[in-house]
């Protein structure tokens, strides 16, 4: 079976998106994320924005490889599942990572009910996803080359014929090129090069 060696993802942050229900407001974010990190300032920016809201309700994915996913879905203080696993259910369906989506609530005065509220919080962060550009990407593996000057036409050559993008390249008497490869296509690049006579390869850490 073909590896997947593609993702979806935001590269920016979408914009505001509001949804009501029985006076009840709420507000909805998407943001690309990479590390806890980030999260915790979009969270932190938006509690300054919205700092009279009752709830700042959440789901976050990251990661691009199905074994290493990171999730988390958080529903502050509304009803158990009612608000973060709504909205990362939302994440799932449009299969995107790298990914947090914020629904921030202002409370109206009447109870939606468990599943009034799953509904809003669904419908925000679908109307979030919806308002912000998804792109596809490609999961690469990147390669060292490593060989003497005199080899450099023979590297050249396979970098050239498979169309290979260089990402670092020191040459000189020794010489060092980096390349990355789409995932697919890292086992026959490797190969590839392990085959030329005095030339090395060796796999990097992403």
């Amino acid at each position: 079976m073909e590896k997947k060696d593609t993702y979806k993802t935001i590269t920016k942050p979408s914009k505001e998106v509001l949804f009501k229900d029985k006076n009840s407001k709420f507000f909805g974010y998407a943001f690309p994320v990479l590390n806890e990190d980030q999260i915790k300032e979009h969270l932190e920016t938006l509690k300054k924005q919205h700092h009279s809201a009752r709830h700042w309700c959440y789901a976050y994915q990251f990661g691009t490889d199905e074994n290493n996913l990171q999730f988390r879905a958080n529903d502050d203080g509304e009803p158990n599942n009612s608000a973060g696993m709504p909205i990362y259910g939302q994440i799932q369906s449009f299969e995107i990572t790298n990914v947090l989506i914020v629904v921030v609530r202002y409370f109206g005065g009447v109870k939606l009910g468990v599943s009034g509220l799953i509904n809003a919080y669904k419908t925000s962060a679908q109307m979030a996803l919806e308002a912000s550009k998804i792109v596809t990407r490609t999961i690469n593996k990147n390669f060292e080359i490593i060989f003497d000057y005199k080899n450099m036409n023979k590297v050249m050559r396979v970098i050239k014929e498979n169309n290979l993008k260089i990402v670092n390249q020191t040459l000189e008497l020794n010489c060092n090129i980096e390349i990355s490869v789409r995932l697919k296509d890292a086992d026959k690049t490797y190969d590839s090069f392990q085959s030329i006579f005095e030339v090395d390869i060796k796999e990097l850490e992403n």
